[in-house]
């Protein structure tokens, strides 16, 4: 099976619509997941599932800015990215809230998501249409980035507070600054691969590997605001499991930059600075 490349359009050995699917399937499956066993043993040990979940929207992020940036937009590979991310809160905020204003905070993450979809798609058009980027994925790529925003954001702050509620998401999250944690570190994780393995040697599977790299340094990171949070078991789980995912996931990428690369040297120590 080819790996793909990422000349005009990106082809790809794994389908954007499969990794749609798991996606967004594995994210929201996991933060439902996380909810109900939180919640059913009065725990919140269990609020990693939510950072894990993130993993899956975000591996569907850094594949969305792959097929719309492949198309050249050049230094909007970060901008994307971090249109994501913009989009993500304002669809949380919006599906959460809207939730527990009908009494069925348990639907939130369906709301987010539907409504996430709608508002990127709308922005894609504009996009296209007004902006004229004249890119033929743009309105499709643009609804994918919002809805794995959207997603990656629900999953990582259900990973700091412990539970899907409004109230406590925005406690918790916005009013402790943790929201700026995650946007930083979840832009990166959906930007950052694409940006970083941009080229004629581009692979798909190299750069999907660095997404999950960087998810699980986005996970570390959300368990140091969990350890504030929910306490030293919640937490240091966190942290243990996201720095395993790096660690894993980095050994992989290094082994696809070496079967990639035209050499691998060493440089030595960069010369001394002159005067």
């Amino acid at each position: 099976m080819s790996v793909g490349g990422s000349a005009g359009g990106a082809p790809s050995a794994y389908e954007p619509k499969k990794l749609r699917m798991y996606g967004l399937v594995g994210s929201i499956v996991g933060i439902y997941l996380g909810s109900i066993l939180n919640s059913a043993l009065n725990t919140e040990v269990f609020s990693f599932i939510g950072a894990v979940a993130a993993i899956f929207a975000v591996v569907m992020g850094a594949n969305s800015v792959r097929r719309v940036c492949a198309y050249g937009i050049g230094t909007g590979v970060p901008s994307i990215g971090m249109l994501a991310l913009g989009m993500g809160i304002i669809a949380v905020m919006f599906g959460l809230s809207v939730a527990e204003t009908l009494g069925f905070g348990m639907l939130g993450p369906i709301i987010t998501l539907i409504y996430a979809g709608v508002f990127g798609y709308i922005i894609g058009v504009i996009a296209n249409k007004v902006i004229k980027f004249n890119i033929p994925v743009m309105e499709e790529g643009n609804a994918d980035l919002s809805m794995a925003g959207a997603l990656a954001i629900l999953g990582w702050s259900f990973a700091i507070s412990g539970t899907l509620g409004y109230d406590d998401i925005v406690n918790d999250v916005l009013m402790t600054g943790y929201i700026a944690i995650i946007f930083i570190a979840g832009g990166l994780a959906i930007l950052h691969p694409f940006n970083a393995n941009l080229g004629p040697d581009e692979k798909q599977d190299r750069t999907l590997v660095n997404a999950i790299m960087v998810g699980g340094l986005a996970m570390t990171a959300t368990g140091i605001g969990a350890l504030l949070t929910q306490g030293l078991g919640a937490g240091l789980l966190q942290i243990i499991i996201g720095f395993a995912i790096w660690y894993y996931f980095f050994k992989m990428y290094y082994k696809l930059v070496k079967r990639d690369a035209s050499a691998v040297v060493g440089t030595g120590l960069l010369p001394p600075t002159v005067q």
